[in-house]
């Protein structure tokens, strides 16, 4: 007992010192009266998003077309207030060292209002891109398994809905969208990547797709593809260069098999092309191009080959 009260009292101690690091490490604090966005309000609003854009899919069933306006009605009216408050917060975090500050509130409700006039398309979109999944996958036995099921299609549509934000000019909230898409699904696409209709990632675990990819019209890609940077360009001061284009350009109707990695801004895989298996590619290639990797030369032991203890003799 007499330990146990020792040591709750080195605890004030232990809370000084934590403190005392908040003046010294400042870029992983933020103090003051000025809320950043809300992870789980950014959730619950994804959630809210998914019950538009997949009525009757996600949290409310029942649904037909004598109530199905109310309930998305219900929902943008909810969706304007949660994300006027969300963007205005992140808006206030970006100019928090501008003099002349905007009224982040009027500002974030304009924006909010521009993305949900742009729902329709990005559902026009969605469309095309459940079409591609069932089209390009003899496993899927119906349009409603992939949206029930298909973890790539639930990335690609969060992805969708912060390109139009990022578009749109709104900071931060973007990146915490595609980032809890990330942590739900394994599958990394940057909201700033550029990506046509029909866009389908089959499987999708550890698909990473950076921000200044470029991705056209029905194009196909296996769990564990990466399409990333070459290189990280730097200024004479060795800080690295913002803005350039880094990533890839994936022409239309390419298919990209499991675990390949396609590197740099100037690389273009042209249209119809397919990249096989684990490729590791830093060119150009043209279009319907096949580029595949040599078959390995594989080593077959029958049993009698193995050593007494069974394992392979090498």
């Amino acid at each position: 007992m007499a330990t146990d009260i020792r040591l709750k009292e080195s605890l004030p101690e232990i809370t000084e010192a934590i403190v005392a690091t908040y003046t010294e490490c400042r870029h992983i604090n933020h103090l003051g009266h000025k809320p950043l966005p809300s992870r789980e309000a950014i959730s619950d609003i994804l959630a809210d998003f998914l019950d538009i854009l997949y009525p009757g899919f996600v949290r409310r069933q029942n649904l037909h077309m004598g109530n199905v306006e109310y309930h998305v009605g219900d929902l943008v009216d909810g969706l304007h207030d949660k994300l006027t408050q969300q963007i205005a917060r992140a808006l206030r975090h970006e100019c928090e060292n501008d003099k002349d500050l905007p009224d982040c509130e009027r500002v974030a409700q304009d924006k909010t209002i521009e993305l949900l006039q742009r729902v329709p398309d990005i559902r026009n979109l969605l469309e095309d891109d459940v079409e591609a999944a069932f089209l390009g996958d003899p496993a899927a036995k119906s349009h409603h398994e992939i949206i029930f099921c298909y973890p790539g299609l639930e990335a690609v549509t969060v992805y969708r809905l912060a390109h139009e934000l990022l578009l749109l000019g709104v900071p931060l909230i973007p990146r915490m969208m595609t980032e809890h898409a990330h942590s739900k699904t394994g599958i990394d696409i940057h909201p700033g990547a550029r990506i046509g209709p029909g866009f389908f990632i089959d499987h999708g675990t550890g698909v990473v797709i950076g921000e200044t990819c470029d991705i056209g019209k029905q194009v196909k890609l296996y769990q564990g593809v990466t399409l990333g940077a070459l290189s990280f360009p730097r200024d004479a001061a060795g800080n690295i260069i913002r803005g350039m284009k880094r990533h890839p350009t994936l022409e239309d109707d390419v298919v990209v098999y499991a675990n390949a990695t396609i590197l740099g801004g100037d690389t273009v895989v042209g249209h119809h092309a397919v990249i096989g298996s684990n490729v590791w590619l830093t060119q150009s290639v043209e279009p319907y191009t096949v580029v595949l990797l040599e078959k390995p030369q594989l080593r077959i032991k029958t049993p009698d080959q193995r050593g007494a203890q069974g394992f392979f003799q090498i």
